[in-house]
């Protein structure tokens, strides 16, 4: 029976009228107050911005330096001290300081970053877990996906007790629980990794660290009113995509944890008033006087990204306009929150990142996730019995989807398109559409509906996604490309990522139609050879991989690719458990 089969009936006219008010109540006045939300910086955060400027100058373009560390230290002293000690070190007239002094200060001043995250033994591992992967017969895959189990345990962290004592000393934010951290650079929780993090984890039974990553999650939501883009505090001008309703659901289909779901309801509800409302908040108007409420990426900030700064800068260097720098500062972290950053899917000029316009665009799979959040919530809800909110969730998913299929399906193309906006800086305007403001490149991006059990059970448009993507160009020899433009970003040609791997094969395979599941098997095989071929040459699993050659890693991007890898590994273990691994079949490339 399906997760999404529910026939809730109206049960307390009270609960329904508090959720109506709690979910859907904002006044114009309120949106307008979000539309114009910028958040600020701390002053710790303002401090280590300059911070990473001087190393910087100090150290120039070097493989050494990462401006994502000097954000990631922590302070030995308070702020003022630091900033006194800080002040006093001899600089060039471009502001640099030597190696010798910046070391020395470092040293002295700054704890390393990630030193504020220790090492966390999981108490649900087990080298070999009972039923682990009953269909993997090959004994040489076998023995891969106990390695990639293994792996959980050097991913496993938890916040030092000193973050809870003294966070005005850090950026790392105290969570309760431990955490898994997707690896190398990323010494934090990321929230959409953690999706895949724990789909990983629930084939490794490891059943309370799943746990723990939403009851930290679900903290963020407490405090923020939304799952921040990572677990540190530059990171709560944005959050990413949403999926925390998806990492809820699948443990409880595993589990049957009720009390999961009680603690983490409110949470979601509150979430989805997050991604529904202000400036996420998208009408589009048909031809037919017909509304269409969508949402849109759209980060609370215009400044350059602190873990990014001097690359934005950069960036926006040969912008002599102060408020087009703004402008694009906003674009480069509204696209770090759509967790494609970068690609030309939000580019006007496909070879220029200046004209980054993603807060222009309403997203494809954005609103695939936000519709699943709303199928999740009304049958998590129905399940403890807040029948009245299934009941509201259940419209809003029959709205969504209607709005899907209006406003992003293209017959023709057997794909869904994202959609350009003309104004995008207003609240509470709405748009006419127009077919012509349908992208009509293809991105993989454009098949994650199909992920969703609304859009994979109808078998028609199955067949008409299928043969799309079987004629898109994306199918390579190790796995589905993110686009067909080879920019240099790293969401784009050749590069392909485990989560598109996973969406689009899960939703195929999912379908009920035998070659959609055959096509699927195909993309998960190629996507597994590739991961054993870099993971023998390399030791590692890696964050991406170039889909053109069997065992070839990914790359471009702003930053050197990273290893460990979170939802990689996920990826890696859900595949070998939806398909298995014929005894006969070889791994090699």
């Amino acid at each position: 029976m399906s997760y999404y089969q529910t026939s809730p009936k109206y049960s307390n006219f009270f609960i329904l009228l508090l959720f109506f008010t709690m979910d859907f109540g904002f006044t114009l006045t309120q949106a307008s107050t979000i539309c114009n939300t910028i958040k600020q910086p701390t002053p710790l955060i303002s401090f280590l911005e300059k911070l990473q400027e001087t190393a910087h100058t100090t150290y120039g373009d070097s493989k050494i330096f990462d401006p994502k560390y000097y954000m990631d230290v922590s302070l030995k002293f308070d702020l003022v001290k630091t900033i006194e000690a800080f002040d006093k070190l001899p600089k060039s007239n471009n502001g640099s300081v030597s190696v010798h002094d910046f070391e020395g200060f470092s040293n002295n001043f700054l704890n390393k970053a990630g030193s504020d995250l220790v090492y966390h033994e999981p108490e649900d591992f087990v080298p070999e877990p009972v039923g682990f992967l009953p269909n993997v017969e090959n004994a040489k895959v076998r023995a891969w996906a106990l390695e990639v189990h293994s792996l959980w345990k050097n991913l496993s962290r938890r916040v030092a007790d000193g973050v809870g004592e003294n966070p005005e000393l850090h950026t790392l934010l105290p969570l309760p629980k431990p955490v898994m951290i997707p690896g190398s650079r990323f010494m934090e929780i990321y929230y959409w990794d953690s999706y895949w993090v724990i789909r990983g984890l629930l084939v490794s039974k490891m059943y309370e660290t799943a746990k723990s990553i939403v009851h930290n999650l679900v903290s963020l939501i407490d405090e923020y009113g939304y799952v921040l883009n990572g677990a540190r505090a530059y990171y709560s001008n944005r959050s990413q995509p949403p999926l925390l309703s998806s990492m809820v659901l699948e443990i409880y289909k595993r589990t049957h944890d009720l009390a999961l779901v009680k603690q983490s309801l409110p949470a979601l509800l509150k979430e989805h008033q997050f991604w529904n409302s202000g400036v996420h908040k998208v009408v589009i108007q048909d031809d037919k006087g017909s509304n269409y409420t969508l949402s849109r990426y759209f980060a609370m900030w215009n400044k350059p990204r602190p873990e990014s700064s001097t690359i934005d800068k950069e960036t926006a260097s040969k912008l002599l306009n102060v408020s087009e720098k703004q402008h694009l500062y906003r674009e480069l972290a509204t696209a770090a929150e759509s967790g494609w950053d970068f690609s030309t899917r939000w580019m006007r000029n496909h070879s220029d990142l200046t004209t980054l316009s993603t807060t222009s665009i309403v997203p494809v799979d954005l609103n695939a996730y936000i519709l699943k959040m709303e199928l999740d919530i009304a049958f998590l809800a129905k399940t403890v019995g807040e029948n009245c909110i299934a009941e509201q969730f259940l419209k809003a998913s029959e709205a969504r989807s209607d709005a899907m299929n209006s406003v992003f399906w293209n017959d023709k193309m057997g794909q869904w398109l994202d959609y350009w906006l003309t104004h995008s800086n207003k609240c509470e305007e709405v748009h006419r559409w127009d077919a012509r403001k349908q992208n009509q490149n293809t991105y993989a991006s454009n098949f994650i509906p199909v992920w969703i059990e609304l859009f994979n059970s109808d078998k028609v448009t199955v067949k008409k996604v299928k043969g799309s993507l079987q004629d898109s160009g994306l199918l390579c020899d190790a796995g589905i490309a993110t686009s067909l433009i080879n920019s240099g970003q790293q969401w784009d040609f050749p590069n392909g990522w485990a989560p598109v791997q996973h969406m689009i094969a899960e939703g195929l395979a999912r379908s009920g139609l035998k070659d959609a599941r055959s096509m699927a098997e195909d993309i998960a095989v190629k996507w597994l050879k590739t991961n054993f071929a870099a993971y023998k040459k390399t030791g590692t699993m890696h964050e991406k991989y170039d889909v053109e050659s069997c065992g070839a890693v990914g790359g471009g991007g702003e930053y050197t690719p990273q290893t460990g890898f979170g939802w990689t590994n996920g990826v890696a273990l859900a595949f070998l458990e939806e398909f298995g691994w014929p005894q006969n079949q070889s791994i090699d490339c």
